[in-house]
């Protein structure tokens, strides 16, 4: 959950130098980024390319800006369906975000095998709401719309992006990233409604579409994780979506998730973000009672959301201790 980010000052350094979109362009950066909390903390068992589930529009002809204080921007969204005609596809995807390809063949052979390397995308009703309202949204109020005023029309956009995000993750594999973890973030704006029908088919066939084609190319078997935030109407729908793991905000409670699932399925999450800000000995009691819940099999530890930016790293820290000592 932002494993590198604006936590670290290594981070803050090399972003004072180089624009966000030319870091992740950039193999390089991206490779130096992705490695660094790796060598920071001993405790993490992965390592997550560094990213943007941005760059799908981007691939498809949309502008993208990363603007200070205000986070990415979209300056000519899309505002009705003629305009889903403007888009770029379909998407060639080792032309278009070739960059992330060869930043994970890069990470990958400066990992050295020390942990796996996990590759991700946005999910297709994330990635629309960004398209439609231009950047973030309280409400998600346009993008929504559209599901209401416009089905077909929308139906039609989420199969372009559903497309392309399971050519990316494919590729990605090709690259030599060995998880994948799909980004449903704004599934917290829909009811359980408008999610089945909307968001949760395109989560599915990005999951069967991920493992044919890895397969018809003759890879290795892909585990996949889908993080679907606020959807906790939806735990037992996720469950049975081809997911090998589902990944748990932290207002999920992890008992009653298990009892959604079933046994099978491997549960990642939850801790609260937030609770990063307390004292070290609270953070300890705190993360002993997460596993508690969570239990130490068919389990990965994980935060609810991503860190925040004014987190201490020695807080993060930890709780990575934490959860291996227990």
């Amino acid at each position: 959950m932002r494993q590198a980010g604006r936590y670290l000052p290594e981070f803050r350094e090399l972003r004072s130098q180089h624009d966000f979109f030319t870091i992740c362009q950039t193999p390089a950066l991206a490779c130096e980024i992705t490695l660094q909390p790796i060598r920071r903390f001993p405790d993490l068992d992965a390592s997550i390319i560094f990213s943007d589930i941005l760059v799908i529009p981007q691939a498809l002809g949309m502008v993208v800006e990363m603007r200070p204080t205000v986070g990415p921007v979209l300056p000519d969204p899309l505002v009705t369906p003629e305009d889903i005609g403007k888009l770029s596809y379909p998407v060639s995807i080792r032309e278009k975000l070739g960059y992330v390809m060869e930043a994970v063949t890069l990470t990958r052979h400066k990992l050295e095998g020390s942990v796996p390397l996990i590759g991700f995308s946005g999910a297709p009703w994330t990635l629309m709401g960004y398209m439609i309202e231009g950047g973030g949204s309280k409400t998600m109020s346009k993008a929504k719309s559209w599901l209401y005023k416009y089905p077909k029309e929308s139906e039609r956009l989420l199969s372009i992006l559903t497309e392309t995000v399971v050519d990316y993750l494919v590729e990605q594999v090709v690259a030599g990233a060995q998880l994948l973890q799909v980004f449903e973030s704004n599934a917290e704006y829909l009811g359980p409604d408008l999610f089945k029908k909307f968001a949760l088919p395109c989560i599915q066939n990005i999951s069967l579409g991920v493992k044919e084609k890895v397969k018809a190319r003759n890879l290795n078997d892909i585990p996949m994780t889908i993080f679907a935030k606020g959807a906790h109407y939806a735990l037992s729908e996720l469950a049975n979506s081809g997911y090998e793991v589902i990944g748990l905000d932290w207002t999920i409670d992890p008992e009653e998730a298990r009892r959604c699932v079933g046994p099978n399925v491997t549960l990642q999450g939850n801790f609260d973000p937030c609770g990063l800000y307390a004292g070290v000995d609270d953070i300890e009691v705190n993360v002993k009672n997460m596993v508690n819940k969570f239990g130490k099999q068919r389990y990965i530890a994980n935060l609810g959301h991503g860190i925040y930016p004014d987190i201490d790293p020695d807080h993060a820290k930890v709780f990575m201790e934490t959860v291996h000592l227990f």
